[in-house]
């Protein structure tokens, strides 16, 4: 089964509301704008019955180089990570 490319997104949206395939996009495009600022600012984005997007902050650790088995030190850093609401597991699962 093949994944939905965003133009069958737009398609399946358009034609189940009364917008334009045009302005389906606006509103996708908008909408990721608005989630990037809030995951930056806030540090979370919420989108309801589906998940929220969360800044989480990973401490250093130490790894493995997988081709010479070396230890290396990886640095800390800020990731962003995208849990799935309780609602999407059911109704999928």
């Amino acid at each position: 089964m093949a994944k939905m490319t965003k133009s069958a997104i737009l398609d399946a949206l358009a034609g189940s509301t009364e917008l334009t395939k045009k302005d389906v996009g606006a509103v996708l495009d908008a909408m990721a704008t608005l989630a990037y600022k809030e995951v930056k600012k806030s540090g979370e984005f919420v989108v309801p019955g589906i998940g929220k997007l969360v800044k989480i902050a990973r401490k250093a650790r130490m790894g493995r180089n997988p081709a010479t088995g070396e230890q290396i030190k990886i640095a800390a850093k800020t990731v962003v990570k995208f849990r799935v609401a309780k609602a999407a597991k059911d109704a999928v699962l």
